[in-house]
């Protein structure tokens, strides 16, 4: 399903899996009307009683009126429901902002039956503008008789924004002998960066796992994946991951992330994630292609992060390519300018398998069409070696090309 009239990125997964139901989770969806027309912007996640939440969210210093009172409720560790609007964030929206996600909360808190202090909201899209939340609040009454347990794919659809397709990924893992499920969502594709780099994610398992153990575990996964994706360089106001565990597996309930019986689901979480995270990259605004930077021979794995996020964020680098221009130049560039301990004589740089410079200059087997080859694929592997250490990283990003301009010059019109 494409927003508007976009057409859906060339990087869509060509195989969408299929969304199994996650016990203790239901979901429903309304047209709220909100920005859009003739598609859904509202979406409702009911959770059984006694589900476990952990949560991530945006390091800006302009966090949205929702991210506030997510952070709030996030402290007593439970969660009854979610709720997400797309097409405005309800950022930078003062008092009325307050008082729009304290009517929806209650609203949401009356419509399952719990307390507003374990209700979960997220709104993305315009920045500024106000919320009115009179005008889908009343709905979620409805939603909540209406929520089953099989709308996955209708609560990623749900809350896209100039996203081209819904962004799903499902997994499993043994807790104990007992098979449980992990499904997740996201949406996101301008304001890109860490951290978060979600824009929204909402992640849920029937597993039965403490909130404290949870968190931990969401904490470390998210570095790698979330936090190592860039569309765009800028970090939004809004940005949101949640993570429940409703515990109708059946699992005897684990308290430590370092658990032993957490190793596979603590891998499968790690992985979903990452496959969320770049379903995002190849999803930015106007993408052709996706970019994997991937940077080792650091002095240590965040000074080889930061140069890889240098790569990855260069505009010059991005731009050449959508060119699909092997220009390696703008990568020496993009290393100089990190900050980070570097070596100009000891650099080798690679696009794909064609290593195209080595001990600090062009590799003297350097074949241009080879290189070309590589750039002209959907997936544009840039291999960065320091010299100087054992630290390495890799960021997942996008080109930059004229739709991204396009998409945001018109973006409030």
């Amino acid at each position: 399903m494409a927003h508007g009239t976009a057409a859906v990125s060339p990087l869509a997964p060509k195989d969408v899996p299929a969304m199994p139901a996650i016990r203790g989770v239901r979901i429903a969806t309304a047209e709220a009307g909100i920005k859009y027309r003739g598609r859904t912007d509202l979406m409702l996640m009911v959770l059984s009683e006694g589900t476990s939440v952990a949560g991530v969210f945006t390091r800006s210093k302009c966090p949205s009126a929702p991210v506030d009172l997510c952070r709030a409720n996030l402290g007593g560790g439970r969660a009854r429901a979610v709720v997400v609007n797309s097409g405005n964030a309800n950022a930078f929206t003062g008092r009325r902002g307050r008082e729009a996600t304290a009517l929806t909360a209650d609203a949401a808190a009356k419509a399952v039956g719990c307390d507003a202090s374990e209700v979960f909201l997220a709104s993305t899209g315009v920045i500024g503008e106000p919320l009115d939340a009179g005008r889908f609040a009343h709905l979620l009454a409805g939603l909540g008789t209406q929520a089953e347990a099989d709308r996955w794919a209708e609560a990623a659809a749900a809350i896209m924004t100039t996203d081209t397709y819904p962004k799903v990924a499902t997994r499993r893992a043994r807790i104990g002998g007992i098979e449980v499920a992990i499904n997740g969502i996201a949406k996101g594709a301008g304001m890109i960066a860490p951290d978060m780099a979600t824009m929204l994610s909402f992640v849920a398992t029937d597993a039965a796992i403490a909130p404290a153990a949870l968190q931990a575990m969401l904490s470390a996964a998210v570095e790698p994946s979330f936090n190592s994706v860039t569309v765009d360089s800028d970090t939004s106001t809004s940005d949101t991951l949640l993570l429940f565990a409703t515990g109708a597996a059946g699992n005897a309930p684990v308290t430590a992330a370092d658990d032993s019986d957490l190793s596979e689901f603590r891998e499968a979480l790690a992985d979903l994630l990452l496959d969320l995270a770049r379903q995002v990259a190849r999803d930015g605004e106007g993408a052709r292609k996706e970019i994997r930077v991937t940077v080792t021979g650091a002095a240590s794995d965040a000074s080889a992060k930061r140069i890889a996020m240098a790569i990855a964020n260069s505009p010059l680098v991005k731009t050449a390519v959508a060119g699909e221009d092997a220009n390696w130049g703008r990568v020496v560039m993009a290393v100089g300018k990190a900050g980070e301990p570097a070596d100009r004589d000891r650099l080798a740089i690679s696009f794909g398998d064609v290593r195209v410079a080595v001990d600090g200059e062009r590799d003297p087997a350097y074949d241009e069409a080879a290189a070309s080859a590589e750039m002209r694929q959907d997936e544009i592997r840039i291999g960065v070696d320091i010299g100087l250490g054992n630290g390495r990283w890799t960021v997942y990003g996008c080109d930059l090309t004229k739709a991204y301009v396009e998409i945001n010059g018109d973006y409030r019109s």
